[in-house]
Formats: structure tokens, C-alpha cells, sequence
């Protein structure tokens, strides 16, 4: 029986996706990034397969005759992370869990099964000794009865302690500090951290026991490796906010088993963080009556509606030229929402200074926040204190024309719920039934707005 000689070279790998080339490049063919490309010493020859996913080796058989059953999901104890991943964590599943350093994630990684002593948990982590873990338990309180400590790297003795213990759920904080002896490259390497994310799957996979991952970001804001990570993976969880805010957002970017238009919103405190399960009544106004520049928008979480203010300040531009700075706010749509108030309306904005910030350190993408924004943006610019109890939700487009947003009905209904009397919407915006105690202000443009609200 001949065996297979393993042999060593050099590859070029592409640290933002993962391809490799046989020399350097100053462009990635495939992604289109610049000086992306990291020299890389691997062996050829035999090599085990890099995913094995369960029926493999069957022929295959008509769609018709496949049979389906319900995902089999297991309770994490924590309601927001429940939901967030659509029910419940499902078993066999691989999740991978990125934000920035300090931004909570080995701290709700520890809050899971210290919160869930049902749960048999194995926390692996790569980064810290056990007696370090043990301290941050003792802070974050809980049940650790049935929480059992692993500090390694290797992942062949991870995968054997696992096969051991048999627990109900594995995390593994963090992928980049694990490495696999039969690959010759150092642990965070674009080749190691395939290998590992390959191997956790096809232990989730043959096993059924779900695995939390944990990944470092890049400078960038993307999770650090190759793109290939988020392929492998099930579900793919994005932690945000700032640092020293004390609200952070856990928002779902890939589900295989739900919806990833869900996100979460936690509160750091003292001993760990803590659920909001009403956002709206931490990010609505605390402040007194009669400040100018802030709007509420009634903004949509997945199937949640929720209430948050936006804040702006417009002044005259001290330097000769106009900053425009956003803080929870993508900066290039503010441009353009400036652009139209100019091109549209007749507000001259071009030499004044624009900031706009959101509440608590949330960072917004919901369109239906253009209204408020420019709610903010114009009653700061006139010094006009928008009233209380009036909120908004529409989309503005490059035309000044306000357009509908989805579910308007449930938040015309939740602004009622907290004490709102006006909602502003798009004249096009269709509801089934009146919601009742708020009054449905339609408008159809920018003017419209401006003549309807400042009158």
C-alpha cells in the first residue's frame, strides 16, 4: 500500500476571504480588496475532508420523498437570546458570536450557562485560566453547578474531553486562540481557523450538541479571518454599541433556523448584563419639555416594535467647511438626507455643521428613521422644540416624497401604548384598522411636513 508523502510550500492566502493563489497579488481576484494578501507555509498531500455533514455517502433521492421534522431546540434561560435565535438554540447547531474587545461577549457566553444550571455547559477558553474565568463567575453570580471549565487550545483534546463530558452545550471563547496539530500554521491563521470551524461542525453535527463560538473583528468591524468562517456556521451573531455606553445590541445576521431581522438589547451593569425585554421605555426621552433638535422614531426589531430618540444639532460651519458627523447612523445617508432637504425643500444646510446622534448608543438601520431625522435635523436648525408626544415613521425619498414603511400599524400602536397622541406617516401608508388613542398624521412630502409640524 503506497503512502501518500506530505510535502511543504508556501501559499499566498487573502486574509479577507480566505482564497489562495500560488503567488502574492496587490489585489484579490476575488473579493477586489488591496494588500489583503498573508504568505502561508502548509503541507500537500492526503488531508481529511474539511466538512463531513451527516449523510454522506447516500445516493440521492427525489425532494419529494425527503422527510422533514421540527427543529429540536434547547431553552437557554435567557429570553432575548431565545428569541433572538428564533425559539431556542437548536441542537447540532454551530453559532458564532462577534463584537469588539470589552464589548461583553465572553460575559454573556459565562451568563448562559450560570444562568441555565439545567444545562450541562463546557466553556472552553483559549484566552484565560480557569482560576481567571472563575473570578468573573463569582462577579456575574449565578448557578454553576453544572458548568464545567476547560482551559486549551488544541482542539484534539478539546473534541475528546467533549466526547467525555457529553454536555448539552459547548462554548468555545474564541476561535481564533484554537488550533489543530495536523495543520502546520500558527493558531489565527486563515488555515487554522477553517480547520477549527470545520472540526466544531462536524462534532456539532455528529453529536447534536450545539456549540457557541466566539470570534474576534478586525479594525474594520468584521469578523477577523475568512469570509469562509460565515459560511460554515449556522447563525452568525453581531454584538454592537459602544463601549462606554451602557446599552449593547446583539443583532442576528445569518439564521439558518430564523429570522435575521431579530436583535437584542442588553444593559451592561455591574454584574453582567442585563435583559431589556422594553426598550422603549429606556431609549425614549429623559429629558425636560422644550429642547430643540430631538425626534422619536418608532422603529421596527424583527417582529418588536420599539421607541428611540434622535438628536441633531445644527450650527453655522466655524471652519469654512461643514462637518457631518453620525454617531448610530450610517454618515452617507445623512448626506443624502441633507442633499434632499437643500435640492427639495430650500433649506440651505450646505454651510452648517450637522450632528446627529442616536440614543444609548444603538446604531439604526431601519429606513423608517429618515423622518425622524429630519424631524431632528429641521426643528434644531429653527430652534423649534418638536412637542412630547408626536413620533414618526416614514422613509424619505431622493425625490422628498415620504414612503410607507412595513407593520405601521404596530407602530402606531406601541407610540399609543407609551403615551404618544401623533405619529407622522406616509400619505401612501395603508392600515387595516385605526389604531385607537393617537391620530395618523399623513404627509406626502418634505413641505408637506415642514408646513404640518412648524405651522
Amino acid at each position: 500500500m503506497a503512502t501518500t508523502v506530505k510535502k511543504a510550500k508556501s501559499v499566498w492566502f487573502c486574509s479577507n476571504c480566505g482564497n489562495e493563489y500560488s503567488k502574492w497579488m496587490g489585489k484579490c481576484p476575488a473579493c477586489g480588496e488591496w494588500n489583503t494578501m498573508v504568505e502561508k507555509e502548509v503541507v500537500t498531500g492526503k488531508h481529511p475532508a474539511a466538512v463531513s455533514l451527516p449523510g454522506a455517502g447516500r445516493k440521492p433521492m427525489p425532494l419529494r420523498d425527503v422527510t422533514t421534522t421540527v427543529e429540536d431546540r434547547v431553552s437557554l434561560g435567557n429570553a432575548e437570546i431565545d428569541r433572538i435565535l428564533g425559539g431556542g438554540i437548536v441542537k447540532g447547531s454551530l453559532v458564532l458570536m462577534g463584537g469588539e474587545p470589552g464589548i461583553g461577549k465572553s460575559t454573556l457566553s459565562l451568563q448562559l450557562p450560570l444562568g441555565c444550571p439545567a444545562l450541562k455547559t463546557l466553556y472552553v477558553s483559549g484566552e484565560e485560566s480557569v482560576k481567571q474565568v472563575k473570578m468573573r463567575a463569582d462577579r456575574l453570580g449565578g448557578d454553576a453547578s453544572n458548568c464545567f471549565i476547560y482551559s486549551e487550545t488544541a482542539m484534539e483534546n478539546i473534541i475528546a474531553e467533549a466526547q467525555e463530558i457529553a454536555p448539552d452545550l459547548m462554548i468555545v471563547d474564541s476561535v481564533q486562540t484554537m488550533y489543530c496539530e495536523n495543520v502546520e500554521s500558527t493558531a489565527g491563521s486563515v488555515t487554522q481557523v477553517k480547520e477549527v470551524a470545520a472540526t466544531l461542525l462536524r462534532f456539532a453535527k455528529g453529536s447534536g450538541i450545539p456549540v457557541i463560538l466566539i470570534g474576534h473583528i478586525t479594525k474594520e468591524g468584521a469578523i477577523a479571518g475568512p469570509k469562509v468562517l460565515e459560511h460554515i456556521v449556522d447563525v452568525v451573531l453581531q454584538f454592537e454599541g459602544e463601549n462606554r455606553g451602557a446599552y449593547r445590541v446583539l443583532r442576528s445576521i445569518k439564521n439558518r433556523f430564523g429570522s435575521t431581522s431579530e436583535l437584542a438589547v442588553f444593559e451592561m451593569t455591574g454584574t453582567g448584563l442585563r435583559q431589556v425585554a422594553n426598550p422603549s421605555e429606556l431609549l425614549v426621552p429623559m429629558h425636560e419639555d422644550g429642547l430643540s433638535g430631538t425626534a422619536v422614531s418608532a422603529m421596527l426589531d424583527g417582529n418588536r416594535p420599539f421607541m428611540f430618540e434622535v438628536q441633531a444639532l445644527v450650527s453655522s460651519a466655524v471652519y469654512g467647511t461643514a462637518q457631518r458627523s453620525a454617531t448610530g447612523f450610517d454618515v452617507r445617508r445623512l448626506n443624502m438626507l441633507l442633499a434632499v432637504l437643500e435640492r427639495r425643500a430650500g433649506f440651505k444646510l450646505s454651510q452648517k455643521d450637522v450632528f446627529l446622534n442616536m440614543a444609548g448608543g444603538l446604531r439604526i438601520t431601519d429606513p423608517a428613521c429618515d423622518l425622524a431625522v429630519i424631524g431632528a435635523v429641521l426643528s434644531s436648525n429653527f430652534d423649534y422644540a418638536i412637542p412630547r408626544d408626536v413620533c414618526f415613521a416614514g422613509e424619505v425619498g431622493l425625490s422628498g416624497e415620504i414612503r410607507p414603511v412595513s407593520q405601521a400599524g404596530r407602530r402606531a400602536v406601541e407610540a399609543a401604548r407609551l403615551g404618544f397622541r401623533r405619529i407622522f406617516v406616509s400619505s401612501y401608508t395603508h392600515f387595516d384598522v385605526k389604531p385607537e388613542g393617537i391620530d395618523l398624521v399623513k404627509v406626502a412630502d418634505i413641505p408637506a411636513l415642514v408646513r404640518t409640524l412648524f405651522r
